[in-house]
């Protein structure tokens, strides 16, 4: 038995088409978790009544980790797949991540080919890869989907658009990190499962398509914020010692490399255009880092209980994360 989990919060056009995605899947079975958080739009009821899907309900937006979480808890399946409702997936793409992570026992997590919804000829996300300040980002992203990508090999970590655990791994390192709320979360946990010395397979026929940024858009400093917060979080929960203490310097050469694109009009920058976007910018960014050191103390506490599950040597890490690295020209 595989369980299938879809986050929504509103959007239930968008719902709709995933759901009816996953109703053509095929040479696998599975049952559907729809977790709602507070919609407000009938949501809830489209996936209960027309798409025969077992419902959780909250009254509040609990966000992704949380709802996730309660997700798998509910979970009957020896695999969890995680699609958002923002993407629609292929017929083939469940059987495909079931069968590459069970292709070997050390395999915990499977990634998908993301495809761009808009423009499908280009990858959204096809694995990820991690700049050495925290800051993460889909392998591939926008590259012309040209056969580069049509390898089944290892990579970081799946994205959590539409990824596949083991459920005994996530039994045994525990689940997605609340305090991440939503943006980096599939980081956090990903990384969390290499420390603990379980790997990732890409799978490049399991393909779905992603709405990108749908969720509080492109140009959202809430967005923004949470991402940049959940860097720092992330960094200092997993990062070694070795390369934590590097981070400001990474982090300053990334916001070099960033700002001389914003001159050329280019990169995540021209979401935030003029003088009055660039404020609105570092409002983010500074709001972002604020809340991190907030939750510094929580942080390092969790720092402490990954020693629990850890088989990578702190070395051994670091050289995971500088082999995925992302070059400045990506990130910015």
């Amino acid at each position: 038995m595989i369980s299938v989990i879809v986050v929504t919060w509103n959007r239930k056009e968008l719902l709709r088409a995933c759901l009816a995605s996953l109703k053509l899947q095929k040479d696998v079975s599975f049952e559907t978790i729809v977790v709602d958080n507070g919609s407000t739009d009938g949501s809830a009821e489209a996936a209960e009544g027309e798409f025969g899907a077992r419902v959780i309900r909250n009254r509040e937006n609990r966000g992704f980790c949380a709802a996730n979480n309660q997700g798998i808890e509910a979970a009957r399946g020896e695999f969890i797949a995680l699609l958002n409702n923002d993407a629609e997936a292929e017929p083939g793409w469940l059987a495909e991540l079931v069968r590459a992570c069970a292709s070997r026992s050390d395999v915990g997590m499977a990634a998908s080919k993301v495809l761009v919804w808009e423009d499908p000829c280009r990858i959204d996300k096809a694995g990820h890869l991690i700049f050495p300040d925290g800051q993460n980002r889909g392998r591939g992203a926008g590259a012309l989907d040209d056969g580069r990508f049509d390898r089944e090999e290892e990579v970081l970590w799946p994205d959590g658009c539409a990824a596949l655990y083991r459920k005994h791994m996530l039994d045994e390192i525990g689940g997605f990190d609340e305090d991440f709320f939503a943006y980096g979360d599939d980081a956090e946990l990903g990384l969390r499962a290499r420390i603990a010395g379980w790997k990732c397979v890409y799978a490049p026929r399991a393909v779905v398509r992603h709405h990108r940024g749908s969720t509080l858009g492109k140009s959202s400093e809430r967005r923004l914020e949470l991402i940049e917060r959940n860097r720092v979080l992330l960094a200092a929960k997993l990062f070694p010692w070795s390369l934590l203490w590097l981070n400001p310097i990474y982090f300053a050469a990334r916001l070099a490399a960033g700002a001389a694109m914003a001159g050329r009009g280019e990169g995540d920058t021209a979401h935030f255009p003029g003088v009055g976007g660039k404020l609105r910018m570092a409002r983010a960014l500074i709001s972002g880092d604020w809340q991190a050191l907030r939750l510094l103390p929580r942080m390092l506490r969790k720092r402490a209980e990954v020693g629990r599950i850890r088989r990578l040597a702190p070395g051994e890490v670091r050289r995971l994360i500088m082999a995925n690295r992302l070059s400045l020209r990506e990130v910015a």
